[in-house]
């Protein structure tokens, strides 16, 4: 009989956990899926009859089956799953669905997989954290009454296969607002100046000064009228003062620091962080990955302590103890660290190697010293005017923890560099300086940022919505549901003009930029817009941020005893279920549709809306009397949108389909379907490449194309049959099949198509027919 039996949630977790436990522990998981270990690994013999060492399978009683045969035959059964609130529910369901007795199960966590750890949790077992647990199970179900209950509402009045969510609904809105922000935002221009002195040094050299206007000028006329006063002027340095400063390490990582940080440095996703977290947490290398605390244990101190005097001496240590600043943040947990801090470096993949030494560089650096600078500014009078030029310079003293680290934001692109500002010369008051260039550059303000994955995960944890648990599968999915986009956008040029002052000369230049540009942002689709603008009509309640965060304190609260959690979702339902009846009853159905007015041409009228696979524009009214012209439909563009799109653009989808000549003697057309654009010749249909742009391309093009076709199509004609000209014998991208009468046939392993004859063939498609309607059956 085996005395101790450890059950934990992932087989890479049981395997790193076994190493610290002796022979009268078996370490199991149960979870369904493995991947990362060994066939060695997937089990052993226990007297003869076949056990899982990790319980491996797809089939939940057979796991549940087995998970109590190895139960029956311990005399101890340890719960060892997370310790956050999912692994207390985790732990009460293996407790309840394999019948275990109180008396021979114990509850055990640990926020790092080591020997100390797993060593200690076994001495100090609790029972199963019943508030916790009902935390967890409230919001499952109040989750489940939100989603379960709204989507068929978006089915009925929006349009079918929609869904909602508490939070995931609450993150689009952010994303959706934001975007119409940008879409109502107007740029205006100003003129921003700047220059390049020349100083003369005590030493008889001489020296570059850079200085900047603080004012800027509205209109082209200000900044040239300043730069004729700038002709005829002497600067004098009329003040120099030099402050210290300091920089202060940035805490350890959360969770949502943690994959902020490593979508700025990385290029992460926040679902690959955590995922790449989870193997690093699994394999003993980090403390547990889902945390909002920035807590670090006293043996994890003096490590670091220890390890930044070996490296870089005394001076440089500062030991903290940080406090967490955000919303109902929870302290019991420690945050995201190396459980080895003395090891720089790990064995692992890629992935796993990069985010380790962003985590060991953020936990090093947190205790160490600041880093100690003088600032320097120098206020430079024109004597022809009123406004001065104001030079700036940093010198780093002491470096302290930049030697190690330097935390990224949004606005530095992740390169995580520290702005660096000019050094500036050892001058004094009175001093002349020299105008050697002085530029009036035209810049324009700048529309709100796109949210990026980092930056709406940091905006939900200042509203307070959501946990470190629920961030990634968030985010994860409103992509997944088509209500929001991740990706990148090219810029658009923009001129602009720059004024030169020089050689007691202005001239003017006009110079191109590119703006715009974007780089892994969320960009919400039509239907998310749709969608959002229905909720916030209808569900007020449910869409209000303050809303949701009020709820996860009240989650809190189930957690620490103070609320039932029953009550709590019992007051919320039944406000919330009239809302949906009526909801049902009054409101109307809405595509989103906007009206942009009627076409030159036919007087008909023009407009767009949500149809049944996408954004589609219309023109005419759509009418029940079979008499009247139906009207027409075209999708819009991957870059038309709902909002933005003019009349002008979209009378132009009705070009479509659209002749490009004769080729063969039978007209070539482009046009745009369902499935995206084609070229359509002979009845036979091409599909187009997305390089290509169906509303310029050329018949060169298309005849390149449908000969491409008809290559491909050669060459996937294995045999033909005189007997039948239907029946074939193709390969396709899965390998060799038969196509008989549109329907396809699967030719059996081991077979060589080429040397099936006609006779062959029926055999295999009556035997196949048979296989189809046993599936169907």
């Amino acid at each position: 009989m085996q005395e101790n039996l450890v059950i934990v949630e992932s087989p890479a977790k049981a395997k790193t956990i076994e190493k610290f436990l002796g022979k009268d522990f078996l370490v199991t998981s149960s979870m369904g899926h493995i991947r990362d270990l060994e066939k060695k690994d997937f089990g052993i013999d226990i007297e003869n009859n076949y056990l899982p060492k990790y319980v491996v399978s797809d089939d939940k009683k057979k796991i549940v089956a087995e998970l109590k045969k190895l139960a029956k035959k311990a005399t101890m059964v340890w719960l060892a799953s997370d310790e956050d609130r999912e692994g207390e529910a985790i732990a009460w369901h293996l407790k309840e669905e394999l019948g275990l007795k109180a008396d021979k199960t114990k509850r055990i966590v640990f926020h790092e997989i080591t020997k100390d750890a797993i060593l200690n949790a076994i001495q100090n077992p609790r029972n199963i954290d019943e508030n916790l647990v009902n935390a967890q199970q409230a919001r499952r179900v109040l989750d489940r009454i939100v989603g379960f209950e709204l989507s068929p509402v978006l089915w009925k009045k929006v349009k079918p296969s929609l869904s909602a969510g508490r939070v995931q609904s609450v993150a689009v809105r952010l994303i959706v607002e934001r975007e119409r922000e940008i879409i109502n935002f107007k740029s205006s221009s100003s003129f921003r100046v700047t220059a390049n002195f020349q100083a003369h040094l005590s030493d008889g050299q001489t020296a570059e000064v850079k200085a900047e206007l603080p004012r800027r000028f509205d209109t082209r006329q200000e900044a040239e009228a300043f730069l004729e006063k700038c002709k005829t002027a002497r600067f004098t340095i009329a003040d120099i003062t030099r402050k210290p400063a300091r920089r202060t390490p940035a805490p350890p990582f959360t969770t949502s620091t943690l994959q902020q940080e490593a979508s700025r440095k990385l290029g992460f996703s926040v679902a690959q962080t955590m995922s790449v977290a989870q193997r690093l947490y699994e394999g003993g290398k980090i403390t547990y990955m889902r945390t909002d605390s920035v807590n670090l244990s006293g043996l994890a101190l003096n490590t670091a302590s220890q390890k930044i005097t070996e490296l870089h001496g005394d001076k440089y240590v500062q030991i903290r103890q940080y406090k967490t600043k955000s919303k109902g943040a929870q302290e019991a947990h420690e945050a995201i660290r190396p459980t080895y801090i003395d090891h720089e470096t790990i064995s692992g993949s890629a992935q796993e190697k990069r985010l380790y030494d962003l985590i060991w560089k953020r936990t090093i650096a947190s205790q160490m010293a600041d880093a100690v600078l003088e600032k320097t500014t120098i206020t430079i009078d024109i004597s022809t005017a009123e406004e001065k030029f104001i030079a700036s310079g940093e010198v780093i003293i002491f470096d302290g923890f930049l030697k190690v680290y330097m935390e990224s934001s949004d606005e530095e692109n992740g390169n995580g560099s520290p702005n660096s500002s000019d050094l500036l010369p050892p001058l004094k008051a009175n001093d002349q300086l020299k105008a050697r260039q002085i530029l009036a550059t035209e810049r324009f303000t700048q529309k709100p940022p796109r949210y990026t994955e980092a930056s709406l995960v940091k905006r939900l944890e200042e509203l307070g919505i959501g946990r470190p648990s629920t961030y990634a599968p968030t985010i994860s999915t409103i992509q997944t549901r088509n209500y929001v986009i991740r990706e990148d956008r090219p810029g658009t040029e923009r001129q602009f003009s720059v004024l030169e002052l020089k050689n007691n000369t202005i001239s003017e230049t006009t110079k191109t930029e590119i703006t715009g540009a974007e780089k892994s942002k969320l960009f919400p689709t039509d239907i998310g817009m749709v969608v959002n603008d229905f909720l916030i009509e209808n569900f007020e309640q449910v869409m209000d941020y303050n809303f949701t965060a009020n709820v996860e304190k009240e989650f809190d609260d189930i957690a620490e005893g103070k609320r039932v959690w029953n009550e709590m979702i019992d007051r919320f339902y039944h406000p919330f279920r009239q809302t949906i009846e009526s909801t049902l009853k009054n409101s109307e159905k809405t595509k989103g549709e906007r009206i942009l007015g009627s076409d030159p041409k036919t007087g008909k009228q023009v407009s767009v809306k949500i149809g049944r696979f996408g954004p589609i524009a219309q023109l005419g009214e759509s009418t029940v009397d079979e008499d009247q012209e139906k009207p027409q439909f075209a999708s819009l563009r991957p870059s038309q949108h709902l909002e933005t799109i003019t009349l002008e653009e979209a009378l132009e989808l009705f070009k479509m389909p659209r002749e490009l000549g004769d080729y063969e003697n039978k007209k070539v057309t482009v046009g745009v379907g369902r499935f995206g654009p084609y070229i359509r010749h002979n009845n036979q249909f091409v599909s187009l490449p997305k390089t290509d742009d169906p509303y310029s391309v050329g018949l060169e093009r298309a005849i390149e194309l449908i000969e491409a076709k008809r290559e491909k199509e050669r060459n996937a004609v294995i045999k033909t049959f005189a007997e039948d000209a239907d029946l074939r014998v193709l390969n396709g991208r899965w390998g060799p099949y038969i196509a008989y009468k549109k329907s396809n046939f699967r030719i059996p392993k081991g077979t060589q198509p080429e040397t099936l004859t006609y006779e062959a063939c029926l055999k295999l498609i009556e035997e196949g027919g048979k296989t189809q309607k046993r599936q169907k059956k």
